[in-house]
Formats: structure tokens, sequence, C-alpha cells
């Protein structure tokens, strides 16, 4: 008996030092809706009205983006969440709540918000990112996707990609094309300058599809059927991980290479190698559910939560 606690023991010991702890922490003004990383800036949407950017090496806010507060439906003054940011030639694009639940977009530039789209559209807004300085790619809680011109105020085009709710969108390098994923499982591939699906993939994912990563021609999902879906879009293959718990966030590295989830109910992320499966690490310390997990480089990446940290990580 003594022989065998001590061997549950051990091996309690073994997989607790496999789990690795942040190497770095960042705190937030609010909980964490959407990450971006570039240039050693680290672009933080939140829950709190406004969008940190962080130094990374620093790890302190160098630059804050605060949008007006809304009043709610019962005549309180409340905090506007903002529900992505993006950047293109020094331009920061950042998507928020507006009047009566729709959506408002604004870019920051030189120190200056201005207000590209107002809330008056009555448009409901999931996510919203740059396709080049003068368009930008709208994703819709119906699931249309719109590609608006901000200097005409117009719309280029608009096509709904399914009649399931729309989840989440990841542009590829180029931004020639764009994966949509909503509650289907499915996920549409769409043509930037037209509109057109030029692909379905299906069959992987058999429910709602939380989030979308696509990097050098690996797409990777976060299911809520516990599965994330791995697709090589060079070779048309497919396959998938299954998890003991909903997979809320999913991310790529840059060269396509690796994959990280959220791999269970204590908030860990496990990496793995896009192409032989191989497990690489688990990474832990994250205290609420995951919404973001966005890789700097093929040897770093950063997790936001629910909550006002967002963790950095190296890869051993």
């Amino acid at each position: 008996m003594k022989l065998l606690i001590s061997i549950i023991l051990l091996s309690v010991s073994i997989f607790a030092t496999t789990i690795q702890k942040p190497n770095a922490s960042y705190i937030a003004s609010g909980s964490v809706i959407d990450l971006l990383t570039t240039d050693n800036k680290l672009y933080v949407a939140t829950s709190a009205s406004c969008v940190d950017i962080f130094d990374i090496k620093t790890k302190k806010i160098v630059d804050k983006i605060v949008v007006s507060k809304i009043t709610n439906f019962l005549g309180d003054i409340i905090d506007a969440k903002v529900y992505s940011v993006d950047v293109i030639d020094g331009k920061i694009l950042v998507l928020s709540l507006g009047k009566s639940g729709a959506r408002r977009v604004h870019i920051y530039k030189d120190k200056k918000l201005n207000l590209v789209l107002p809330s008056s559209k009555n448009m409901y807004i999931a996510k919203a990112k740059f396709l080049d300085e003068d368009n930008i790619l709208l994703g819709l809680l119906s699931n249309d996707i719109v590609s608006y011109n901000i200097k005409t105020q117009k719309e280029n085009w608009s096509v709904q990609a399914s009649q399931s709710k729309f989840s989440d969108f990841a542009l590829n390098e180029t931004k020639t094309k764009v994966v949509v994923a909503d509650e289907s499982g499915d996920l549409h591939i769409l043509d930037t300058k037209n509109g057109k699906i030029i692909k379905t993939l299906s069959g992987e994912n058999l429910d709602n599809v939380f989030k979308v990563d696509w990097k050098n021609g690996t797409i990777a999902t976060a299911g809520q059927d516990r599965r994330v879906v791995v697709y090589d879009t060079r070779f048309n293959s497919a396959y998938y991980k299954t998890s003991s718990f909903m997979i809320y966030a999913a991310g790529v590295s840059p060269k396509g290479k690796i994959v990280g989830y959220a791999s269970d109910e204590n908030n860990n992320v496990t990496l793995f190698k896009a192409n032989t499966k191989t497990t690489i690490g688990t990474f832990g310390g994250n205290n609420m559910t995951l919404t973001n997990i966005v890789f700097k480089n093929e040897k770093e990446f950063f997790v936001g939560c629910d909550d006002k940290i967002i963790n950095y990580y190296k890869i051993k």
C-alpha cells in the first residue's frame, strides 16, 4: 500500500512539473477581449472602454485608446466593451459597443480618435479588421461578412457566409482570403475582393466553433465539441485532437508549425506540432476562461482570458 501511495504521489509530482508557468504577466485595464502583437507592442482590447498598448519589453502601458462609455437600458452609464483591435501603417482600428447594442468603429492615429462607422448605422458587428488602409472587413452576428470602405462610407460588398450565427474570422497573410467560423461547425473561405465563397470545410467540428486562426496555410479551430481541428490548406488535409473540456481558444504560430489550444477546465494551454501532432508542452497560470492565444513568433506567445492578466510564455 505504501509503495502504491508513493507511486501515485510521484506521478502527481511529475505531472505538476510538466505545466510551465508564465515567464511574465501584463495587467490590462479590464478583462481581455482581443489581443494583437506587432513591432514589440501588445494591443489589448478590454471590457473597460479602452485598448491598452503595452511595450512588450518593459511590460508597461505606453498608450491607451479610450472610447466613450455608453448608457444602458436602465439609464446607467457603463463601460463599452471593445470587441476587436487591429493595426496597419500607424492606424489602429477599434470596434466597440455603441448605443442600443449596435457597434461603432473608430480609427486612432496621431493620438486622435476618429469615428468612421457610427452605431446609428445599426450594424451588430462582432469583429473588424483592416483589409488595407481604406477598407475594413466586418463580421456581423448575423454571419454577414462586409467589406466596407471607410473613405466613401459605403459597402464594397456584403455576403452571408451561412445562416448560422457568426463566431469568428481570420484573414490569411495577404488578406486576400478570410476563413469564417460559426455555430454550425463548418468553415467558409471567402475571397475578400468580391465576397465569393471559395470553399467550405466541414465534417470535423460538429458544433459551434468559438475561435479560428490561420497562419501560413494552417487553420486551427476551437470547438464547443471539445475538438481542436487543424486544416492544412496546402494539401487539403484535416485532423482533430480532443479535449476533456470545451475548447474556447486556439492559435497558430506565424510559420504555421505550432498550434495552441485551451486544453482543459483548468485554463491550461497545450501546444503541439501541426504536422506530427506531437505535444510540445502544457502552459498554466491562467485564472479564468481563455479568450485569446496569440503567438509573437515560434518561441513566444501570449494568453488572454476573462480577467485583466495577460500571460507571456517562452517555449523551452
